[in-house]
């Protein structure tokens, strides 16, 4: 993993104008009041930069042998993907247009343990999340999702038992908020909503008790990450991640999901 690169591509007067912006316009719209008018993008991966500035990250930090990527995809012009919608952990079974650009998360699982560690006892995982956020004249800069009902990603998968890691400024810096992610058509690209509510706090893969809300007014970082330790190749393509209200598509039965989170005594967690 390297060391974390802040979003420094525009300047720090640029950044600022654009937040003084964005405040400007909850205000005169009232969005406090009525609410936001629309989503709120929080990563869209339009250029090599918007992967280059990823953090990266594979057990071969501690010795083992799963490799992970992050490349900056474009394809030929196409149709903008339409506006999809889903259950919360599931995904729309409408537009499957394949965007312009995207980045592809891609590598190997392997849970072999190195030979020279012996303290290493697991092994077999891969995740990337977004970069730090550059600050502005307003302090540092976070994400303040509390208007908004549902997190959405722009996917491909392969299938594989994913997770969405939400990191926040709470008071403890190690601590995710995850939830699995629900790809319902592996190989095309979906939808994908999760409420905000539905996000579980752990530590280090475990159930945090007792259980806290998401601390919503300060989203620093999400990411994807693949901890199923089930050895060979992974990919997942990943357009966009943004905020939003729009309700879902009841297009299934409520189904009782298992994520593949466990408490410390071992039992699953249902979401």
């Amino acid at each position: 993993m390297r060391a974390t690169q802040p979003q420094w591509r525009k300047s720090f007067l640029s950044r600022s104008l654009d937040e003084l912006k964005r405040r400007s316009s909850i205000a005169w719209n009232l969005e406090a009041v009525k609410g936001p008018q629309g989503p709120r993008t929080l990563y869209e991966f339009t250029d090599s930069e918007s992967t280059r500035d990823c953090i990266l990250m594979s057990d071969d930090l501690i010795g083992g042998s799963s490799k992970s990527h992050l490349d900056y995809v474009t394809c030929p012009s196409t149709s903008l993907p339409s506006t999809a919608t889903s259950t919360s952990s599931s995904s729309s079974s409408s537009s499957s247009s394949s965007p312009s650009s995207y980045a592809r998360f891609h590598g190997s699982i392997s849970t072999a343990l190195p030979s020279d560690r012996l303290k290493i006892k697991r092994t077999g995982y891969a995740a990337f999340r977004t970069p730090n956020q550059a600050p502005t004249l307003f302090g540092k800069s976070v994400w303040d999702i509390d208007p908004y009902t549902y997190l959405a990603l722009r996917v491909k998968s392969d299938g594989r038992a994913y997770f969405v890691n939400v990191q926040t400024e709470g008071v403890e810096p190690t601590d995710l908020h995850q939830h699995r992610l629900f790809a319902k058509r592996p190989g095309q690209w979906e939808t994908v909503l999760i409420k905000w509510n539905d996000f579980v706090r752990t530590n280090y893969g475990f159930v945090v008790e007792p259980q806290t809300e998401i601390l919503r007014q300060r989203v620093a970082t999400v990411g994807v990450g693949l901890t199923d330790r089930v050895e060979g190749p992974f990919e997942l393509c990943i357009q966009r991640v943004w905020a939003t209200n729009q309700p879902p598509d009841i297009d299934g039965p409520n189904l009782e999901l298992h994520g593949g989170l466990k408490t410390k005594q071992g039992d699953r967690i249902k979401w």
